[in-house]
């Protein structure tokens, strides 16, 4: 039998602690059967699954010095577009140059890699470095691909500098939000190209049972400690639950640059012994905490730089698990959370309204218990991995033949 077509997935970084909805999609998609390489651009690296992870060695970006001029020859309007474009745009923030220049540069050293190999299809994982990897490889020597487009590419800074141009000649476009959908249309981008396909679950916790008595009652926060989460409206939150005289223990896990402001304000506000910062926890340690928790919480805005979250993978991690969630309406929570019916959805600068909302789910045991099935059911119908590997791998298989032609 002839070798199973291969496709080509391109990473900044894998495998990363602190994307695991990765994993889970790479896991979903060996586990149909799919023939996947890896390659991470920005170190990671080893095996994943039994699957060797190619690792970019930077050192190899000095043979451009030798390479170049043979490339400006082979493909002077391709290099000679890539100059200009680098000279003429200013790019959204200097690290947004970083990773698209990181995409080019291992596009180039790799591309008499990718030309041995010949992959059937190469997916590009996040509209950035590896994007314009992907667009690259195409514009040199013809490999199809496809690109993802999620909430990093799409919001900070404004998004990625040159999105649209990698997007534009993608065979689709991978996106896992509603939100993301329509900010994509608002780039030009062909609707019937874009397909909004979620992160998942692959494996399914046991429903536990509503805890009968929730005082104290158990919070519990899963974030980097950056300013897209809104953590100081959260401390202002557990601030005013102290002052209404409701019993509570919060836990805080996640690491971020803010965290030294973070733990100065919660003695500011005079909830420091309240909240306990956990720091980075592994996986199965935040799995423990979903079992102790009552409520998960999610404060999350519209960074002053643009930036936010899409759904993060906490709120239907929870979900599943039957811990209740109370989150703001910022970005695409809303699109898993629907007030009153799979959690409560209230604006993060209201604590007043929090406080009447926690108590509520303190007391009614009736609210509390329909608001966790609903939730559980919405994840088991939109949150499956598999389910949604597979919509993914029907994808790259309707493509397989044009990619190969």
């Amino acid at each position: 039998m002839p070798p199973r077509p291969s496709i080509a997935y391109v990473f900044t970084t894998f495998p990363k602690p602190t994307e695991t909805f990765l994993q889970r999609e790479v896991a979903g998609l060996l586990g149909l059967g799919v023939e996947l390489r890896l390659y991470s651009m920005w170190g990671g690296g080893g095996e994943f699954q039994g699957r060797p992870v190619t690792t970019f060695k930077k050192w190899k970006l000095l043979t451009l010095l030798w390479w170049l001029p043979w490339l400006w020859v082979c493909h002077p309007r391709v290099i000679g577009e890539l100059m200009r474009g680098v000279v003429r745009r200013l790019p959204p923030s200097a690290l947004n140059l970083f990773e698209n220049l990181l995409g080019l540069g291992f596009a180039l050293v790799y591309a008499a890699h990718f030309r041995r190999e010949r992959p059937a299809h190469i997916h590009a994982v996040w509209g950035g470095g590896p994007a314009a990897a992907a667009w690259l490889l195409w514009r040199i020597d013809g490999h199809a691909y496809s690109a993802a487009g999620h909430a990093y590419d799409l919001y900070q800074d404004g998004g990625d500098g040159w999105l649209r141009e990698k997007l534009f000649t993608a065979l689709f476009i991978h996106t896992s939000t509603e939100m993301g959908r329509r900010t994509l249309l608002l780039k030009g981008l062909e609707d019937a190209r874009i397909h909004v396909i979620r992160r998942g679950l692959g494996e399914w916790p046991a429903l536990r049972p509503l805890r009968p008595v929730r005082t104290p009652l158990r919070l519990l926060c899963v974030a980097r400690l950056v300013p897209k989460k809104g953590l100081e409206h959260q401390l202002r939150i557990y601030a005013a639950l102290r002052s209404a005289g409701i019993a509570f223990e919060a836990r805080l896990a996640g690491a971020g640059p803010l965290r030294a402001e973070l733990e100065k304000l919660a003695g500011k506000l005079g909830v420091g012994s309240d909240v306990i910062f956990l720091g980075h926890v592994p996986q199965s340690g935040v799995a423990e905490l979903r079992a102790w928790a009552d409520v998960l919480l999610h404060t999350g805005v519209v960074a002053p730089d643009g930036d936010r979250d899409g759904l993060p993978n906490v709120i239907p991690e929870a979900m599943a698990a039957g811990v209740l969630v109370v989150t703001s309406p910022a970005a695409a929570t809303t699109e898993a959370i629907t007030d009153g019916v799979t959690g409560r959805v209230i604006a993060p600068d209201r604590p007043e309204q929090w406080v009447e909302c926690l108590r509520e789910l303190r007391d009614d045991d009736v609210l509390a218990e329909r608001l966790r099935r609903a939730a559980r059911a919405w994840v088991e119908v939109n949150f499956n991995a598999s389910h949604n590997a597979s919509r993914l791998a029907d994808l790259y298989r309707l493509h397989l033949p044009r990619a190969g032609g």
